[in-house]
């Protein structure tokens, strides 16, 4: 997790297996910080989809007509790719 933030304590409720998955890969020690990060990436994504959601079809390209969802996901993946290369 990127920034320095404060802490909070929560209780949550998890499936066994899934928090034995989550133990052989983090350690029981490590399991806050793990679904913290997993949670985080869960955060940024959705935000993604909502703001892709909301710019539906403001974007038009060349022919004229306005974008799919998965149009402006492509185009959303390759302005990210060329970022990081």
């Amino acid at each position: 997790m990127g920034r320095s933030m404060g802490l909070a304590r929560t209780n949550l409720t998890l499936p066994v297996d899934l928090l034995r998955q989550v133990d052989e890969i983090a350690g029981p020690r490590g399991r806050s910080r793990y679904v913290a990060d997993a949670v985080a990436q869960r955060v940024k994504r959705d935000r993604l989809g909502r703001a892709i959601d909301a710019a539906a079809g403001s974007l038009i390209p060349k022919g004229g007509r306005p974008m799919t969802r998965e149009e402006v996901s492509a185009w959303v993946e390759e302005l990210r790719s060329e970022v990081s290369d």
